[in-house]
């Protein structure tokens, strides 16, 4: 298959888990009736995010957050839906949470899940168990990548999704942090994939929900108005204006990036080697 349509939801993160489960389920129908094969979700979609709905970890209700999960999971099998859904992840006592997102296959089973690796200094401090490595899951003939929040500051991640042969990349964040915006943008166009980029209601004013595509440039951008939307595109390998990213500059910057196409052409020649020559 050559193309395949996702959606990426602005949802209204709130410390209500069975809230915001209802209002998950909602956007998921919607994601279904615009024939979308996929719908990501923002960061702490399901389970809220810490520092902002969660105080405490003593205070959350892990049995609401699983039995929430599970209709999701439900529902994600009736709908014949992929879901990308950013939650907290619960590990054995005493070590701290993971911040992850699960990624639920359209036959609702719980293919894999992300936990994040580059957690912030209050993140590793006070809050979170770093997670250990990529992770990338394919749908028809599609491979996603996924990242967290402050990791879009790290270009590393992004150029080892390249390696490992993503076609988009699903960005969760919970922020409203506008260069999270600009540098997603970069991070497609340097790396010449799609990029979806799921950001909480409430942070909309400063970072909007953006579907990117591979020549860097935004397809779709929800509303900056702190209310829940859903967005849509189609990633579609075959449309004209990607050519150059998808069929020239990627394959040709892989092949930049193993330094084989310089060293066949570098000579043994003084006026190169003396740098102290005019």
């Amino acid at each position: 298959m050559t193309s395949l349509r996702i959606a990426t939801a602005q949802s209204l993160v709130t410390p209500d888990v069975s809230a915001n489960g209802r209002h998950i389920r909602e956007l998921m129908k919607q994601a279904r009736a615009i024939e979308a094969r996929l719908v990501h979700f923002p960061e702490g979609a399901l389970s809220g995010y810490a520092k902002a709905q969660i105080a405490d970890w003593s205070a959350v209700d892990w049995s609401c957050i699983r039995a929430e999960a599970e209709q999701i999971a439900s529902l994600a099998r009736e709908l014949s839906l992929w879901v990308v859904l950013g939650c907290n992840h619960r590990l054995s006592a005493p070590n701290r949470p993971h911040n992850s997102l699960y990624v639920f296959s359209d036959k609702g089973e719980l293919t894999t899940r992300y936990d994040k690796r580059y957690c912030s200094h209050t993140e590793l401090t006070d809050w979170y168990t770093p997670g250990r490595e990529a992770v990338t899951f394919d749908i028809d003939d599609f491979r996603f990548g996924c990242t967290l929040c402050i990791e879009v500051q790290f270009p590393e991640l992004f150029m080892d999704y390249e390696r490992l042969g993503i076609d988009c990349m699903l960005f969760s964040a919970y922020s409203d942090d506008a260069m999270f915006g600009v540098l997603s943008q970069a991070h497609a166009a340097t790396n010449c994939f799609w990029m979806s980029l799921a950001t909480p209601a409430q942070c909309s004013i400063g970072l909007p929900t953006t579907l990117i595509g591979p020549d860097g440039r935004p397809i779709a951008r929800a509303s900056t108005n702190g209310a829940p939307a859903l967005i849509t595109a189609m990633l579609d390998r075959n449309e004209e204006r990607y050519q150059v990213a998808l069929a020239k500059a990627r394959p040709w910057r892989s092949a930049a990036r193993t330094g084989g196409i310089y060293l066949a052409r570098q000579v043994d020649d003084g006026r190169s080697s003396n740098r102290a020559l005019l």
